[in-house]
């Protein structure tokens, strides 16, 4: 891996990291409001304010961002600093699943499928919307593992500098 490909890593892990944080933070949020409120209840959804809303859509945005940064920007470069060769997208998850960064390419796919669903906003069937934004939520384990995994992997085989 040359200097440039290390120093581009090394910013990618930066704005990995701030993704992150900004989800784990959005997460605890979540957790607060959830022990006063069913959330997932279409009336109950219906009165939230402002903020609660916002820290919902908050959270989306950077659920979406922390999975598509790390499949499309992290995952590459990441297998391409331990000389691991991956050029295609699918030859990548293969890889990051054959190294135990992800579980199984499987539960990749329908993690991106739940955030696909959620990218439309407030749509016809509320409580269906509802019901995949609480599995988004609780995905919030699968994709900080996927997180700590890739950050583990990095120490162990890829650039200890970084």
């Amino acid at each position: 891996m040359t200097n440039d490909r290390r120093e581009i890593l090394r910013k990618r892990l930066g704005k990995l990291q701030r993704h992150y944080a900004a989800l784990d933070e959005y997460h605890g949020l979540i957790t607060e409001l959830e022990k006063r409120k069913d959330l997932y209840d279409p009336q109950v959804f219906q009165t939230l304010n402002g903020y609660e809303r916002a820290v919902l859509d908050a959270y989306l945005k950077r659920y979406s961002s922390l999975q598509d940064y790390l499949g499309a920007k992290v995952f590459p470069l990441l297998l391409e600093s331990a000389g691991i060769p991956a050029d295609r997208m699918s030859q990548v998850l293969a890889m990051v699943e054959r190294e135990g960064i992800i579980e199984s390419l499987q539960d990749w796919i329908e993690l991106r499928e739940i955030r696909n669903d959620l990218e439309h906003d407030y749509p016809d069937d509320l409580r269906a919307a509802l019901s995949t934004l609480k599995i988004c939520v609780s995905g919030f384990a699968k994709l900080e593992k996927y997180y700590r995994n890739t950050i583990g992997f990095l120490r162990g085989n890829g650039d200890p500098t970084l």
